[in-house]
C-alpha cells in the first residue's frame, strides 16, 4: 500500500468537493480548481475526508495512488490557505517592479525584461534601502506557482562565485573560490 496513497485528505471547513466525469473540482475561500483523474483510482467523499482508493496492486496504480492524493491535497490547501513564494535579485542594480499582472525585471542585461503573468498569481515587488529587492507571489494552484517562479530564475540563475542573481529567500547558494584561491 502506497504510504501516502492511503492517507485520508482533511476538508477544511468552506471548502467544497465534487467529482464527475473523472473531473474533481475543489472550491474554497481563494479559489476554485480542478483536475482530471485516472479513471482506474476512485475517489471518496465521507464525513469531512477525502479518500483515493486503487484497483490493484500494480506498478502503475501503485505510482498513480501517490500522484493523485497528493495533486487533491495541494488543491484543498491552496483553495483553503493558498501559496506563497518569495524571491530575492541578488547583484548592484538588480530590481523589480510591479504593474498589474506585468513584472519588469531590470537584471543588468541592457534592458529591462517584462513579463506578463497568469491571472490567478498576485505578484508584488519590495525594495527597501540597503536590502536586497523582493518578489512576493502567491496563488491557490502550486503547479502553477512553481512554474512561474522557475521562468524567473531561469532570467538570471544564482552564480556560484558572486552569489549575483535570482533565488529564493532562504535558498542556500553552494559557493566556490575563485582562481586565486586555488594557485597558491
Amino acid at each position: 500500500m502506497s504510504r501516502i496513497g492511503k492517507l485520508p485528505i482533511v476538508l477544511p471547513a468552506k471548502v467544497d468537493v465534487s467529482v464527475k466525469d473523472g473531473v474533481i473540482t475543489v472550491k474554497g475561500p481563494k479559489g476554485e480548481l480542478s483536475q482530471k483523474l485516472n479513471p482506474e483510482l476512485t475517489i471518496k467523499v465521507e464525513d469531512g475526508h477525502i479518500y483515493v482508493e486503487r484497483p490493484n496492486d500494480e506498478r502503475q496504480s501503485r505510482a498513480q495512488h501517490g500522484l493523485y492524493r497528493a495533486l487533491i491535497h495541494n488543491m484543498v490547501v491552496g483553495v483553503s490557505e493558498g501559496y506563497k513564494k518569495e524571491m530575492e535579485l541578488v547583484g548592484v542594480g538588480y530590481r523589480a517592479t510591479a504593474n498589474g499582472q506585468v513584472l519588469e525585471l531590470a537584471l543588468g542585461f541592457s534592458h529591462a525584461i517584462y513579463l506578463r503573468l497568469p491571472a490567478e498569481i498576485k505578484v508584488e515587488a519590495k525594495s527597501e534601502r540597503n536590502k536586497n529587492p523582493l518578489i512576493i507571489l502567491e496563488s491557490s494552484d502550486k503547479q502553477l506557482l512553481g512554474q512561474v517562479c522557475a521562468k524567473i530564475r531561469s532570467l538570471r540563475k544564482p552564480e556560484p562565485y558572486k552569489g549575483k542573481g535570482i533565488k529564493f529567500v532562504g535558498e542556500v547558494i553552494r559557493r566556490k573560490s575563485g582562481k586565486s584561491a586555488s594557485a597558491k
